[in-house]
């Protein structure tokens, strides 16, 4: 391979290996324009450096922490472009925030009412089930 950028490049395998993501995921990333096209040696390989294993940590521990493609890609654009702001970026974090502590509430209600209707299980085996009852009528 020859070196371009850091001096240090590898292929797919390689980057999916150093950043313990799937190969499909890496092309799917390449394919829906996250990750940018990487150069190409001239037998065809794809060659990748320190910038694309970055990018697709930074990717990966966006996903981690909830957010969608969409909002990553966004937050993306703000680097590539040059445009981001603190205050920019801490607005989006906190519109995700909210939306966290939203499922977080409801996911609370499904449990409470999820425990509760366990509890009224005899789990014996007989025909009535609270668990099935409780799936046919309207949730609290």
């Amino acid at each position: 391979m020859t070196d371009y950028v850091s001096g240090r490049t590898l292929q797919r395998a390689e980057l999916a290996r150093r950043t313990s993501c799937n190969l499909e995921t890496i092309r799917y990333y390449e394919k829906t324009g996250m990750m940018p096209d990487p150069p190409r040696t001239a037998s065809g390989y794809r060659i990748y450096d320190d910038s694309h294993i970055s990018r697709l940590r930074f990717i990966l521990r966006a996903r981690e922490l909830g957010f969608s493609v969409e909002q990553i890609r966004g937050l993306l654009t703000l680097v590539d472009d040059g445009t981001q702001t603190c205050a920019e970026v801490k607005d989006r974090t906190e519109q995700h925030l909210a939306d966290v502590r939203a499922k977080i509430v409801d996911l609370q209600r499904i449990e409470k009412v999820l425990a509760e209707t366990a509890a009224q299980c005899s789990g014996k085996d007989v025909p009535e089930c609270p668990v099935l009852e409780a799936l046919t009528s309207e949730l609290p």
